[in-house]
């Protein structure tokens, strides 16, 4: 297609055999969407801005998501030149297309953190993150599940008057409670004495232990929250 024959808001369709520019494997012929811009390359070539449409942004490859938001890339528009699309009609609103990257934006919010992102993301499905305590409940209710007390652990900060230092090695019993400040706490023993402690501040000795991947992935959440 013609350069002069496309305009802003013109609905098109990526054509047969078209190849992703940042991902040679993934074939992108048939993705639909709507021109933002017309600008050119670093070659002064001609390219257009695509927007994709919210059918194609729902059936759009979890994995190009996830890279996409790794690598700091916007999934949700691409460049691409003239010759490489046809006119199409419109499939959708663009109101259609703000909700469905809102979906995906919740759906792929841990995408970057790779196989831990995916399942810190399957841990808070259908949680509303922004509601710090019903994320907290629900990582509580899946360790309460997944977790065999008791275990081994090792303290990795210690702040405040709390009598436990870093390096400590301690014996983790059960979950004790949830509050905002500290998030998930533990009930551990060290010799005689008890302590509550919370549980990102900690990490499981034994590496091979069932305990250790969900833990480990407890604590990436809560710092990265």
């Amino acid at each position: 297609m013609k350069e002069n024959d496309l305009k802003i808001d013109d609905s098109v369709k990526v054509k047969n055999g078209i190849l992703c520019p940042d991902l040679k494997e993934l074939c992108i012929g048939g993705w639909q969407g709507r021109i933002s811009e017309i600008a050119e390359d670093d070659d002064d070539n001609t390219i257009v801005r695509i927007e994709w449409d919210s059918i194609t942004l729902k059936y759009m490859p979890d994995y190009y998501i996830d890279q996409s938001i790794e690598d700091g890339l916007d999934y949700s528009a691409m460049y691409l030149f003239p010759d490489e699309v046809e006119l199409s009609k419109s499939r959708d609103k663009k109101e259609d297309i703000a909700e469905m990257i809102e979906s995906i934006l919740k759906a792929h919010r841990w995408g970057w953190l790779g196989e831990e992102g995916k399942r810190i993301q399957k841990v808070l499905f259908n949680v509303n993150e922004d509601d710090e305590m019903e994320a907290l409940e629900a990582w509580e209710k899946y360790l309460e599940k997944i977790l065999s007390f008791p275990f081994d652990a090792i303290i990795t900060e210690s702040t405040g008057r709390r009598q436990l230092k870093i390096g400590d090695k301690v014996r983790v019993e059960r979950i004790s409670y949830v509050e905002d400040l500290h998030g998930i706490n533990i009930e551990l023993s060290m010799g005689r004495n008890k302590y509550d402690h919370p549980l990102c501040d900690m990490k499981v000795i034994n590496v091979n232990s069932s305990n250790y991947q969900p833990v480990n992935d407890y604590c990436l959440w809560y710092g990265n929250h």
